[in-house]
């Protein structure tokens, strides 16, 4: 994640996909960026009735380099790390299971996908 300040001192942050678990190249399956600029989403493994999910999909560890494209050395800037966990069940699904009940028509079918961010590391141009 990248933010600024423009010219009008207005705020912007653009979001940069940079590494990613299954980008394989030689995987018929992998996740890729699409002509939107999104990138696939990793999928679920949620199994809704038993509140489980299969740690199968996903990465345990990603490491890249990656240079800002759009780097202006006169912009004062920040940048941090967001990284998604894989989807796992909610705590709706988790009681209901555990308590034998079923979980209300308006929480169905609904996953958690926690996120962790890094420190920003924040870039000032000298005068």
């Amino acid at each position: 994640m990248k933010g600024w300040l423009d010219e009008d001192k207005k705020t912007h942050e653009r979001v940069y996909d940079v590494a990613w678990s299954d980008s394989d190249p030689k995987r018929a399956d992998r996740r890729r960026i699409q002509s939107n600029g999104q990138l696939d989403p990793v999928g679920t493994s949620v199994d809704y009735a038993s509140a489980s999910y299969r740690n199968e999909i996903g990465a345990a560890e990603l490491a890249t380099v990656w240079h800002d494209p759009d780097f202006d050395p006169a912009a004062a800037a920040f940048y941090y790390v967001r990284v998604l966990e894989i989807p796992t069940p909610r705590w709706t699904d988790y009681d209901a299971a555990a308590f034998g009940t079923e979980v209300p028509e308006a929480a169905r079918n609904i996953v958690n996908q926690e996120r962790a961010y890094s420190s920003p590391i924040w870039y000032t141009p000298t005068p």
